[in-house]
């Protein structure tokens, strides 16, 4: 069944799902050797766990890092193109109802900061209106569009403001006074009091961080490039598509490594820093979109060509269940490390942190699998689609 219409209405598209598994437990993974935005870690005694940290750190942010965020927020853009096309087909306008949608995650959203203080569905709610603004303009319009947003103008605004003036200095850690205050919360607080800090303060140390790190209009460009995948019908098995991903992953694969090697070797030609961090910013967001690709086009061509296709498709359910799995770990990493909980933070350092984030994962996972024997959907997943269409 390779027609769009009888994949979409009579099945899932099973690589989304895979997809979508893949971010969460990947956001997942790196929330819990951060501690859930918690940056203090004991002092390792053992060398081998000084070795296994530091490998765990590099290699997960290296491969992770980024990465699981940005294919999330492209599904999360695809997710729109469906909802919005079934009801077009219908004879229906989506996009009031999807402005309603994006409310109703707002409220989730913030009722999840006051658990965690890290969290993204905060900047889905209020960036997700980008959609519903280019959703009816032609496909060249919204590829120009969600070009301009990927190739970040705000940090080009300061590249070229800082040229202009010699003089400008960039405030490139107005987030930090925030996060001090969080932490403090976080380490010292009931939950009460970090349901307190966490639901302003974090949020805004939260937005702060994803201001200065580029995150908000990467997130826009991503988004939009989901719909454009959606669009033009690339997620099901055809020659076309398959020739479609292949470049993909040249080009992405082709495009990485000098982007990452040029910003590893930015600060030996430029020293002032208010061209020096917006430069970074820039390229480390590039080169994190090219790795995206990488791992984006590279899962699809897997799937659908090899033996592995079978593995990947385990992936599934998790990512059927996305938005409870997201939720779900938030509540369980604040109880797990926060002074509110059992207060891990001063016991467990990253590799221990790494277990139990992927205990944690795998206890989910099997949570899905049997829900989604009597479920269609998870549970919260079920909520916010009931609440949508009230």
């Amino acid at each position: 069944m390779n027609s769009f219409n009888t994949l979409a209405n009579n099945n899932r598209i099973e690589i989304a799902d895979v997809l979508r598994g893949i971010a969460v437990m990947g956001i997942s993974i790196i929330h819990f050797i951060e501690r859930f935005s918690l940056y203090s870690f004991p002092e390792e005694t053992c060398n081998f766990l000084i070795f296994t940290d530091r490998i765990i750190w590099d290699g997960i942010f290296f491969t992770i890092s980024g990465k699981a965020y940005a294919i999330f927020a492209l599904l999360f853009g695809f997710s729109f193109f469906i909802q919005d096309n079934s009801q077009k087909e219908k004879g229906n306008d989506f996009r009031g109802r999807f402005a309603w949608r994006l409310v109703l995650l707002f409220f989730i959203a913030c009722i999840n900061s006051t658990l965690f203080p890290g969290e993204i569905l905060v900047l889905y709610a209020l960036l997700g209106y980008v959609l519903i603004a280019v959703c009816r303009l032609p496909t060249r319009t919204v590829v120009f569009i969600a070009i301009i947003f990927l190739l970040q103008p705000l940090e080009w605004g300061q590249l070229i403001y800082a040229l202009i003036n010699p003089e400008y200095i960039i405030n490139a850690e107005f987030d930090v006074p925030y996060w001090e205050i969080v932490n403090t919360a976080q380490k010292e607080g009931s939950f009460f009091e970090m349901c307190k800090t966490a639901i302003w303060t974090g949020n805004v140390a939260n937005m702060g961080w994803m201001i200065l790190h580029g995150r908000v209009t990467q997130a826009a460009g991503l988004f939009l490039t989901g719909m454009l995948i959606g669009r033009s019908n690339l997620f099901p098995y055809s020659e076309k598509n398959i020739k479609f991903w292949i470049k993909t992953f040249i080009i992405a694969v082709a495009a990485f490594f000098p982007i990452y090697g040029l910003m590893a070797t930015l600060p030996d030609f430029i020293s002032r820093e208010a061209l020096l961090v917006p430069s970074t910013i820039l390229l480390k967001s590039l080169s994190n979109i090219a790795f995206t690709g990488i791992l984006f086009a590279g899962v699809i061509l897997v799937y659908y060509l090899t033996k592995f296709r079978h593995i990947l498709s385990l992936l599934a359910p998790y990512g059927r269940m996305s938005l409870t799995n997201y939720l779900s770990q938030s509540l369980l990493g604040g109880f797990l490390f926060y002074n509110w909980g059992l207060g891990l933070y001063r016991h467990t350092g990253i590799t221990v942190c790494f277990f139990i984030g992927i205990c944690v994962i795998y206890f989910q996972y099997i949570f899905c699998r049997w829900w989604l024997r009597s479920h269609r959907q998870g549970p919260l997943e079920w909520l916010w689609k009931k609440a949508t269409w009230i």
